[in-house]
Order: structure tokens, then C-alpha cells, then sequence
């Protein structure tokens, strides 16, 4: 089965939106992995496009850990697919010690 997410969108269309404390904002254009990969991988990313304090009202885009966006975000927007996909019982959840 291909990775429904594996296909690059735009930032203004992405599959998903996070915010964090400080005006973080995470808009998510492509996964690298099925979403039941990437529980298993710590070190699992995204590629998105960023916004936060330092970037001066801009995104910013490139890699991201997973568990950087699922520790520090909220997601306030999806597509019906990513929530079908990372519903609470299927979201990666980051390791904690």
C-alpha cells in the first residue's frame, strides 16, 4: 500500500496544521512514512513548512521530527483522511522516558 501522505502539496493546502506555545505553527506537505512506520521510528520526520517567532511572519521549509510536532503542537486542522489516519489510537506518539 503507497503512503497516502507521500505526495508534496502546498503550503497553503496541506494535510495538516499544528500550533505550539510562542506562535509556533507546523503545516505538514509530506510524510516519508506510513503512519504505523513511523510509531516505530524515533527518528520518523516530516517535511513542512514552518512559522514561528524567528522566521519574521515567513515559513520556513524543510525536515521535522514527529515527536518535536506531537510533543510542542496541537493540531487545529486536517483533511478527513489525516484524521482518519492519526486518530488518537493511531497517532505516533513520541518516546518519553
Amino acid at each position: 500500500m503507497p503512503n497516502p501522505f507521500g505526495k508534496t502539496v502546498k503550503k497553503e493546502a496541506p494535510y495538516a496544521v499544528y500550533t505550539g506555545p510562542g506562535n509556533w505553527e507546523w503545516r505538514v506537505l509530506k510524510t516519508y512514512q506510513m503512519p504505523s512506520k513511523e510509531r516505530a521510528n524515533q527518528y520518523a520526520r516530516w517535511f513542512v513548512a514552518a512559522k514561528s517567532p524567528f522566521t519574521y511572519g515567513s515559513y520556513e521549509m524543510g525536515d521535522t521530527y514527529i515527536a518535536d510536532i506531537m510533543t510542542h503542537g496541537v493540531l487545529i486542522e486536517a483533511t478527513p483522511e489525516w484524521l482518519a489516519a492519526y486518530s488518537q489510537e493511531g497517532a505516533p506518539k513520541p518516546d518519553t522516558p
